[in-house]
């Protein structure tokens, strides 16, 4: 341990659900996306049900940061501890755990502990820091206990579907549209506009207005990570609209010998509060799944068929 000043900070919440349920979502790192406003991806490194290694992408105080990090799940005591392996910078240790405990009547008492240190003890970034985790940590267990408080119905709210598309071109040329996004108001007729930045190589966070069938114009929010080599890109949406709480997905291109095969993949969250108000007195989650379900995918279909026309036109031009 470094010499540095160890900062602590503890945020706490009682959630009406049984310890195990709530157990069962902070234990699920892959699917933190889809729980945690913060989190961006998880890419699984190692696991053997017990220690865990994962490579982690999240926005902290504005921007995406990302870490390596270590957990030990434990379902006997419901604690799940975690230690940043390779911190993102300015922090220079960075560790902690989710701490669950019955608090009677199927209600759970939540604690989120972290300790940290950062390089020289230097004041205005341990105050960064803080601010990060207090930021994060609060939207993670509000998240967490309304996510927890709807389980009955959970199934229910949370849609995944895919689609593909086979593209008889060059995989890289499949890639490369999706990951153009500047070029997309010139070449994707539903979108008008799009700010990004890419500070660090393949982290693109961007803002993207699109127009709709019925002519309205909506600006949504996104965060994506890009493998080049992998032909894969991640995104997670860090500001949806009111029927959704979380969405987050991939597309990926997989080549093989006469073309590649162009992947979408979408999960949501249904935001259950709102879908009378969006879509009428008599919606219910099967209408508001139906709903978000055709609205994603055209939007994916027409992404699709776009990526296959660039890669393939390119090719006929050859």
């Amino acid at each position: 341990m470094s010499s540095e000043r160890v900062h602590r900070t503890t945020h706490e919440e009682t959630v009406a659900a049984p310890v195990g349920v709530v157990y069962g979502l902070v234990s699920d790192a892959v699917r933190g996306p889809l729980y945690f406003p913060p989190s961006v991806h998880v890419e699984p490194l190692e696991s053997d049900g017990v220690y865990e290694r994962l490579r982690m992408w999240a926005t902290v105080n504005g921007q995406v940061e990302s870490w390596t990090s270590r957990r030990t799940l434990d379902p006997q005591t419901w604690r799940v501890e975690f230690r940043h392996e390779l911190p993102a910078t300015p922090v220079q240790s960075m560790g902690g755990s989710w701490i669950m405990e019955p608090a009677g009547a199927g209600r759970t008492r939540l604690a989120l502990l972290h300790d940290f240190t950062v390089a020289d003890d230097d004041v205005d970034r341990a105050a960064w820091v803080r601010r990060g985790i207090d930021t994060n940590s609060r939207a993670e267990l509000a998240s967490l206990r309304r996510l927890a408080e709807c389980w009955p119905r959970f199934d229910e709210l949370v849609l995944s579907f895919e689609q593909s598309v086979r593209v008889h071109g060059p995989a890289e040329l499949a890639y490369d549209f999706l990951y153009r996004i500047g070029d997309w108001p010139e070449s994707v007729p539903h979108v008008t506009r799009v700010d990004f930045t890419e500070d660090a190589p393949g982290v693109q966070i961007m803002s993207t207005q699109t127009r709709t069938a019925d002519g309205s114009s909506h600006t949504t929010e996104s965060v994506r990570v890009c493998f080049p080599h992998a032909g894969r890109i991640v995104h997670k949406q860090t500001a949806t609209p009111r029927l959704v709480s979380a969405h987050s997905g991939a597309w990926d291109v997989v080549p093989d010998e006469t073309g590649a095969t162009v992947i979408a993949q979408h999960t949501v969250v249904l935001n259950e509060e709102h879908i009378t108000e969006e879509l009428g007195e008599d919606a219910d989650t099967a209408t508001a799944r139906r709903y978000v379900r055709d609205a994603l995918g055209r939007t994916s279909t027409a992404m699709l068929d776009l990526a296959k026309e660039h890669a393939e036109s390119a090719v006929t031009v050859l």
